[in-house]
């Protein structure tokens, strides 16, 4: 793909089915005549170490004018056989005319004062003749007109600005980056980027400058070079989403709490992100990485990519003063929103939630438990408590007591900060308070031991009851914005001392057999964090619970364990 006669091909019949309503390019078929017509033979493949696919994007994106809309280049077919490489060109907007250099005779670089182009006719591809393109621009001139005297005037200006010694340049402001944003910016510049709207200027490691809109009173750019990345231009409106997403953050700098955009996968040249961008991956920042989207309403809002650590928060143990559960089951949701003064509990809100908590996942996970072991012992009675109830705080619990002794409890509480906190925090838990009092109730002789299985069951429906249903107490989420990354921490915890005084090892109430041998002896803590945006699908939810309990078995010294043997 390096000779430059075949780059010429390509460019010029990518060109011709973008013209005419797309098509499929196929690299590494043979094909035979039949009749009149070519017709496909045989698969003869392509060494993939001669073809790069990323190659040709970039030439393809440097030798057609406009850029192509929903371009796929990929292989095809299993390694070890013979593989096609296949060029998808979907239909383009019909306003559109793509066109490409002119050949001049002698294959090399294209040249950039020349136009050409290419149309399919049939298998073939044809140069459009010039009286049909002088056509074309007198039609384009009689629906439009000649430019007008201001539009002159204003190619003037800028021509002016470019060369004039007091003129503003691209990367002027910044000596030791002039010459590296200058070339970024001609090589983005079919985007529409403009002229400098003011001098450029450093945060941090980057270099960011404001460019006016080619077209007078669109919004305009940001022109971003980040160190280690391809430089990009930003549609002002998507800066500005940017800017308005870490805008709480701590410093109240917002480039330092989200970071810069990320470039696509495999992209090392500079790029665009257009005005129409519904989202972008950002990262650099103290946030780490997240991504922005925008919704149907055009609504952005950042959520961070998920992430484990085993970093824990102060309120990992709160609401358990007084308490020693055999085991609990725990889920901490970590809800950082700016703002959080102006929130209150409501009245109406609290009495949808005790409406709600019995039909609830936690409240069904307490109900499961006992229904696998043959007795219905339904989580249905909900009452306010043990911890305070006021308009900045939320606790509910629901207690299996069939013969009097606390067999089992499920517990619901939030609480808006005080004056020095910053962060609401919901949590969700199941505690086997008595395991004998549990088996009591249970009769038959069954086993008080919990699966992993189980574990995880009681863990996902924790998770989703205090990320989901409780933050509802405090209304409308969606005007809300983060002041730092939401987290979850998920907790296992023995924490009723034996006789001698020691706390039983988990693995004598939970059967943690799935997760392999431990090096260092049993535990009665295993913990982990994930940061995450709170609401989520169930089965993205499931599948990031497994792995961060694989993450946290493995720091805490189960070596072997896998998310397959969950």
């Amino acid at each position: 793909m390096a000779e430059p006669h075949g780059i010429e091909e390509l460019s010029k019949d990518v060109t011709a089915f973008a013209n005419g309503g797309g098509g499929l390019i196929v690299v590494g078929i043979a094909t035979r005549l039949d009749g009149d017509v070519e017709v496909l033979d045989e698969i003869v493949g392509v060494d993939p170490l001669a073809v790069s696919v990323d190659q040709i994007r970039k030439l393809i994106r440097h030798r057609i004018t406009p850029s192509l809309l929903g371009l796929r280049i990929g292989w095809s077919g299993p390694e070890g056989e013979a593989r096609v490489v296949f060029i998808e060109i979907p239909a383009q907007p019909v306003d559109r005319l793509f066109v490409v250099a002119a050949p001049v005779g002698k294959h090399g670089s294209p040249r950039a004062d020349t136009v050409a182009v290419p149309v399919r006719d049939g298998d073939q591809t044809h140069w459009l003749p010039r009286t049909e393109i002088q056509q074309l621009l007198s039609a384009g001139v009689r629906a439009s007109g000649m430019p007008t005297a201001q539009a002159l005037a204003a190619l003037v200006r800028d021509a002016a600005a470019e060369a004039a010694p007091g003129g503003l340049r691209v990367g002027q402001g910044l000596p030791e980056r002039e010459r590296e944003m200058h070339a970024a910016y001609r090589e983005i510049a079919e985007a529409g980027l403009g002229r400098p709207a003011g001098e450029a200027w450093a945060h941090g490691t980057a270099a960011l400058q404001d460019l006016h809109h080619v077209r007078d009173g669109e919004p305009g750019w940001v022109l971003c070079l980040v160190p280690t990345r391809p430089p990009v231009a930003v549609a002002a409106t998507v800066w500005q989403a940017i800017i308005d997403a870490g805008r709480a953050g701590a410093g109240h700098d917002p480039l330092a709490a989200v970071g810069f955009p990320v470039p696509p996968e495999g992209e090392d040249e500079p790029w665009a992100i257009g005005p129409g961008a519904k989202e972008k991956d950002l990262d650099g920042g103290t946030w780490g990485a997240g991504r922005l989207a925008r919704s149907g309403r055009g609504v952005w809002r950042w959520q961070p990519i998920p992430r484990l650590s085993l970093n824990q928060g102060r309120s990992a143990t709160n609401w358990t003063a007084g308490q020693t559960p055999a085991l609990r089951l725990r889920a901490v949701v970590n809800l950082p929103w700016s703002g959080v003064d102006r929130l209150e509990i409501t009245k109406d809100r609290r009495r949808q939630l005790e409406q709600q908590l019995p039909h609830s996942a936690l409240a069904g996970a307490v109900t499961v438990l006992s229904r696998r072991r043959g007795a219905e012992l339904p989580a249905a009675d909900w009452v306010r408590g043990p911890f305070n109830n006021s308009a900045r705080s939320a606790a509910y619990r629901c207690t299996i007591a069939p013969d009097g002794r606390p067999a089992l409890t499920a517990a619901a509480m939030l609480a808006l900060p005080s004056s020095t906190e910053s962060t609401v925090v919901a949590c969700a838990e199941v505690m086997v308070e008595d395991a004998t009092a549990w088996a009591a109730a249970l009769g038959d002789s069954w086993d008080t031991q919990l699966g992993l299985d189980e574990v995880q069951a009681v863990l996902l429906d924790a998770w989703e009851t205090a990320a989901e249903l409780l933050p509802q107490l405090v209304g409308n989420l969606s005007v809300l914005q983060w002041a730092a990354p939401p987290t979850t921490e998920l907790r296992l915890t023995c924490e009723q001392p034996a006789p001698n005084g020691a706390l039983p090892t988990l693995d004598t109430l939970v059967d943690l057999e799935p997760f392999g041998p431990i090096d260092g002896g049993g535990r009665s803590t295993l913990a982990v964090t994930v940061t995450s945006a709170p609401a989520m699908d169930r089965e993205d939810r499931r599948d990031l619970l497994r792995r961060a309990l694989v993450r946290m078995a493995r720091e805490f010294g189960y070596v072997d364990a896998e998310v397959d043997l969950l």
